[in-house]
C-alpha cells in the first residue's frame, strides 16, 4: 500500500509540474520574440511526452497488478522463498535456478499468460528488469487476446 501511495504521490507533482511548464510556455508564446516562442512551443511538447510516458507506465502497472490479483486467487503465485544475502537482496544462485525453471515452463506453454508471468517475476529476481517488462507486456498482451509485442506470427482469430 505505501508503494501505491509514494506513486500517486510523485504523479500528481509530476502532472503539476506539467501545468506550470505548459502555462510558462503559454507566457513565452505571448511575448512575441521568434526565439521565447520557438522555446514555448516546445514547452508544451516536454507536458505531452510525459504525460504519455506516466500513463504508459500507470496502464502497465495496473495491468500487472490485475494479473497479479488474477493469478493468486488461483493460487499460482510464485511465492517469494528465494534465499537472500545478509542486505536482504536475493540471491544470484537462488535466482537463477528459478529462472532455469521458469524459463522451461514457458517454453512448455508459451501461449499461457500464467508462465510469462512467473517468468516476469523470475526476471526480475535475477536483475533483468528489461527483460521482465517485456516478459510481463507479453503476458497482459496474452490474457487480454491482443496481438503480442514484438511477435512475428499473425494473431489468432475467431
Amino acid at each position: 500500500m505505501g508503494g501505491k501511495i509514494t506513486y500517486i504521490f510523485l504523479a500528481t507533482v509530476l502532472v503539476l509540474v506539467f501545468g506550470v511548464v505548459a502555462m510558462e510556455g503559454v507566457l513565452l508564446l505571448l511575448t512575441g520574440e521568434p526565439a521565447a516562442m520557438g522555446m514555448g512551443a516546445v514547452a508544451f511538447v516536454l507536458p505531452c511526452l510525459g504525460a504519455w510516458f506516466l500513463w504508459a507506465n500507470t496502464r502497465f502497472a495496473r495491468d500487472a497488478n490485475r494479473l497479479a490479483g488474477e493469478l493468486a486467487a488461483e493460487g499460482g503465485l510464485p511465492a517469494d522463498d528465494l534465499a537472500r544475502t545478509p542486505g536482504g537482496r536475493i540471491d544470484r544462485d537462488a535466482a537463477d535456478a528459478v529462472f532455469a525453471r521458469r524459463q522451461a515452463e514457458t517454453e512448455e506453454a508459451p501461449g499461457d499468460w500464467r508462465t510469462w508471468f512467473r517468468l516476469a517475476v523470475a526476471y526480475r529476481d535475477a536483475r533483468d528488469t528489461p527483460r521482465a517488462r517485456k516478459a510481463m507486456q507479453r503476458a497482459i498482451a496474452l490474457h487480454d487476446g491482443r496481438p503480442v509485442p514484438g511477435d512475428r506470427r499473425p494473431a489468432r482469430t475467431g
